[in-house]
């Protein structure tokens, strides 16, 4: 699994791309609105592409904005998307966001991490799941892929742990094809070689997998979801992620101290009559 363009050329770094995403020169010359035989030329160093150009294939290669510059750099050109600190000025109403979201999440566990899942901020409640890790899995950068599939870290706790290790590692090894970032290459790599179970257990019949998770001695049933920001314009802000967690009966989340008016199923719209006037 190549995790690199070739070679710091604008037109190899285009061409590695439209290989990575399995799309015919034709293929995308259609999407890009732009001659085959121009796409060739670009790919292959004989003509310079515009600023405009790299940014409309880019746009149809879902290439990452930081992959981006890199390749208006190669050509000659100024990086489109800034980046900034999460803590810098303009980052400001993000980084407000961001604190609202995870204290909306009280009292359960939440975590916010940057592109390569090191932990940027965490609700109060995230050492549900760090209870009993080891020290220095703790010390910043906290990577929460590495803390989840230690077996020094939230790993023995993990009763599912072939199923859960089985998902962060295909969602882990997606991430790294679709943007070829070598960092997450390695972790993943390493990830693969902690001890534990190589491969899930027998599907079940559930919607999502969970995390099972021992809890003294009550066992939590926990589901997961995603949250970024969209249409981001921005470095920083297109790599952010808030990984949540809500309980997935019950028991868990009565174990999470949740009240009765937390943990109820949404009713679905009613649908007005075929014939009703609106």
């Amino acid at each position: 699994m190549t995790t690199a363009p070739p070679a710091r050329d604008a037109g190899a770094m285009l061409r590695w791309w439209r290989e990575r995403r399995h799309l015919t020169q034709l293929e995308l010359s259609g999407l890009g609105e732009v001659s085959t035989r121009h796409l060739s030329y670009v790919e292959t160093g004989r003509s310079k592409p515009s600023s405009r150009l790299i940014l409309r294939l880019c746009e149809h290669l879902g290439v990452p904005l930081r992959r981006r510059n890199e390749i208006l750099l190669a050509a000659g050109f100024a990086p489109a998307y800034p980046e900034h600190r999460l803590l810098d000025p303009p980052l400001a109403a993000v980084n407000s966001a961001l604190t609202a979201i995870l204290a909306a999440h009280e009292p359960l566990p939440a975590v916010a991490v940057d592109r390569h899942w090191e932990m940027i901020a965490a609700t109060s409640a995230i050492t549900v799941l760090t209870e009993g890790c080891a020290p220095e899995l703790l010390e910043p950068p906290v990577n929460v892929l590495r803390l989840s599939l230690h077996p020094r870290g939230i790993a023995p706790r993990i009763t599912n742990l072939g199923d859960w290790r089985a998902h962060l590692l295909h969602r882990l090894e997606a991430q790294v094809r679709a943007g070829g970032d070598p960092v997450l290459a390695d972790l993943l790599t390493e990830l693969r070689e902690l001890p534990g179970p190589q491969e899930a257990a027998d599907p079940v019949p559930e919607v999502l997998v969970p995390l099972r998770l021992r809890l003294g001695g009550t066992e939590l049933s926990l589901l997961s979801t995603t949250t970024v920001f969209g249409t981001p314009a921005e470095i920083t802000v297109s790599e952010l992620a808030i990984e949540a967690f809500y309980p997935a009966d019950a028991a868990t989340a009565a174990a999470l101290g949740l009240n009765g008016n937390r943990f109820q199923p949404v009713s679905p719209p009613v649908s007005p009559p075929r014939n009703a006037r609106t």
